[in-house]
């Protein structure tokens, strides 16, 4: 009789997965082709490829925007020089077309350049330019008018600057206006320059005074009572004193 076959003992196993790290792959293949295609994005002409060219990037979005700012500003300079040394009949076309170019332009920059070659002719179409300037929802723009308005002068500069002080909401640019009333030396000036003597501000009671001075002639100081006191009745002033000489020579 045999005797029974003994039951085997199981082998205790661990629950600890072994994770094998992949191989890497030792096949020479993979490896040249991507050395073969940096070779291709570097080396000029291989594989059809072409090295980047800056002015080719400039070209296309020329195609697709048009000119950038500074092509246009070139291009505007180049074709008022050409106007220039025109009839008078080119001139007042020119800047008929400019009055086109300022109200189609994007740019404050160029919009400012527009403005400041406009201000070298003497038309009708430059002056509205030069006009409509003042209105301008750019502040950069609207401060280069009055510099251009100070230059230009005539019978309209002073009331023009006056309304730019007066209502204009960018304090830079109600400065500018000020002092550019003090630039055209006009004394129908002196009215709208006393009146800014009463701002709270005292920036503007400071830029008051310094035109003051250039339209008056006179140099009363700093003091803005006695500024107020001069324009008030001009008539009353006393006479320049040595002192007062001397500080306006030296």
């Amino acid at each position: 009789m045999s005797s029974p076959t003994p039951t085997p003992t199981p082998t205790p196993t661990n629950t600890t997965a072994t994770i094998t790290p992949p191989q890497r792959c030792r096949h020479p293949l993979p490896r040249l082709v991507w050395i073969g295609t940096v070779v291709a994005l570097l080396v000029p002409g291989c594989a059809g490829w072409k090295p980047f060219q800056p002015w080719e990037r400039a070209a296309r979005e020329r195609e697709k925007y048009g000119p950038n700012a500074d092509a246009r500003i070139k291009d505007l300079l180049a074709r008022s020089k050409a106007a220039k040394a025109g009839s008078a009949e080119k001139q007042l076309e020119f800047t008929q077309e400019l009055s086109g170019l300022m109200l189609a332009e994007h740019d404050p920059r160029v919009r400012v350049k527009i403005l400041q070659t406009a201000a070298e002719y003497d038309t009708a179409s430059a002056t509205a330019i030069c006009t409509g300037a003042l209105q301008d929802p750019d502040d950069q723009v609207r401060s280069a008018a009055c510099d251009v308005w100070a230059k230009r002068g005539g019978d309209d500069a002073v009331a023009l600057l006056a309304s730019r002080f007066q209502n204009d909401q960018d304090h830079d640019v109600r400065l500018r206006a000020l002092r550019m009333l003090g630039e055209l030396k006009d004394k129908d000036a002196i009215p709208v320059l006393a009146r800014a003597l009463e701002d709270a501000d005292p920036a503007v009671q400071y830029r008051a005074v310094a035109s003051l001075k250039q339209v008056s002639g006179r140099d009363l100081g700093n003091d803005v009572n006695a500024w107020r006191a001069w324009a008030a009745d001009p008539s009353t002033a006393p006479e320049w004193s040595i002192a007062e000489q001397f500080r306006r020579l030296f």
